[in-house]
């Protein structure tokens, strides 16, 4: 307890980060539609979102070395916050999008000095509490954050001043902490070829992961209102997928450590591609039944990185797991770049169901793989703990790396 005390400052930092960037997707959805852009511009947003993210997760660490964890988070924070105050000055798609890379900059950096603070303070005797903490903080602001929507206009000065005042916010518990600033850790190499050369069916995954959480996220607010929702009703559908995913953590975390992983990620896929069609199915049966379609959607996609981040740790050694998690974060990225604006796409050609038939198609190209690695290579008979693995920044490797190496069994 004294020690997730002496963190607070940390945890409330990143639970305002998140509640101001996690509510801007959606808020940015609904605002672009209001004003008339297009759902592939709409699209764009979320991509550039995450091109944002991708060049946070490189930066941060250099930076860090160059003026210290402090300034850095606030060098970041202010970007995130002039990305949010821009919006309503300048109302055009292209300038929206480049906003948009300075919130996912925000984001990555934000978190990776943080993670880097948290990884410095941390024992072998506290670090299972306050890992758990901290997923409960990050997942329980990114839940509020979609309900923000209920209450935030779209394409109003006052939605976007909120946010930004919330992200500021986010300053002031790291900055006026009195902890002790940590040594600077070394930025891990990024390596994308070790995560194929070890795992490309846990490749695929963090692919298809990012494909399916970016995806509706970013372009979910343009499924609800296409169905009929509005927006107090898109934050609770957002909502619900979100928490469904949180739920279904820890019964898949166990079902990943006692069965072989392979097997899990097809059972998730073919789950995925079940809850696809049933919210598809349920889209004009009410709004409590696309909120239920949408947590069973959550339940079978959001586990998939950790059963995926897990199953390629399995094949690491341990001098190569922080370098894994940053190239599996790095495939997660890819994904999550091009699924908005490819989902826009699809949804403006074929219309609104089109959304889950593009996330079907890549659980069901996951399926497929998975089924022809079992038939190529034996399952791993030691193997690594399973790990709720946030998608934070490519330094979280340092965080999960003990916990991953806590027990290996050769009995399994």
């Amino acid at each position: 307890m004294p020690v997730l005390i002496s963190l607070a400052a940390l945890f409330l930092s990143v639970a305002l980060l998140q509640l101001a960037s996690g509510g801007v997707g959606p808020l940015d959805a609904l605002s672009g539609l209001w004003l008339g852009f297009s759902t592939a511009q709409v699209g764009l947003l979320g991509s550039a979102h995450y091109v944002g993210f991708f060049i946070g997760c490189w930066w941060a660490p250099r930076l860090m070395g160059s003026v210290g964890h402090t300034r850095a988070f606030a060098a970041f924070t202010a970007l995130g916050a002039m990305g949010l105050i821009a919006h309503m000055m300048v109302v055009e798609p292209l300038a929206w999008a480049a906003m948009r890379v300075a919130i996912g900059l925000c984001v990555a950096g934000a978190h990776t000095v943080i993670e880097a603070w948290l990884n410095a303070r941390l024992t072998n005797v506290t670090r299972g509490r306050t890992m758990g903490s901290y997923r409960i903080v990050d997942m329980g602001a990114s839940l509020a954050a979609q309900l923000l929507i209920a209450v935030l206009p779209p394409a109003a000065y006052v939605s976007y001043n909120l946010l930004a005042l919330i992200c500021i916010a986010a300053l002031l518990p790291l900055t006026l902490s009195t902890l002790p600033q940590p040594e600077t850790p070394a930025a891990p190499r990024l390596r994308p070829g070790l995560a194929y050369r070890l795992s490309p069916l846990a490749t695929m995954g963090v692919v298809v992961a990012g494909l399916t959480a970016a995806a509706f996220r970013m372009v979910g607010p343009v499924y609800g209102q296409e169905v009929g929702l509005g927006a107090d009703q898109i934050g609770l559908f957002l909502a619900a997928f979100v928490g469904g995913g949180a739920l279904a953590q820890y019964p898949v975390g166990w079902l990943a450590d006692k069965i072989d992983r392979r097997a899990v990620l097809i059972g998730l896929s073919l789950a995925a591609i079940a809850a696809c069609g049933v919210t598809v199915a349920l889209s004009d049966a009410g709004s409590a039944a696309v909120f239920l379609a949408a947590a069973l959607f959550g339940a079978a996609s959001f586990p998939v990185y950790s059963v995926a981040a897990a199953h390629a740790h399995d094949w690491a050694d341990s001098q190569d797991r922080v370098e894994l998690s940053a190239a599996l974060m790095f495939f997660f990225a890819l994904g999550a770049i091009a699924s908005p604006l490819a989902a826009s796409g699809v949804i403006e050609r074929f219309g609104p169901p089109a959304l889950f038939w593009m996330i079907a198609a890549g659980h069901g190209a996951l399926l497929l793989f998975g089924l022809a690695r079992m038939r190529i290579r034996p399952s791993r008979r030691r193997r690594t703990r399973y790990v709720w693995a946030p998608r934070t920044s490519f330094t979280i490797g340092r965080l999960t790396k003990p916990s991953r190496e806590g027990d290996g069994d050769d009995s399994r």
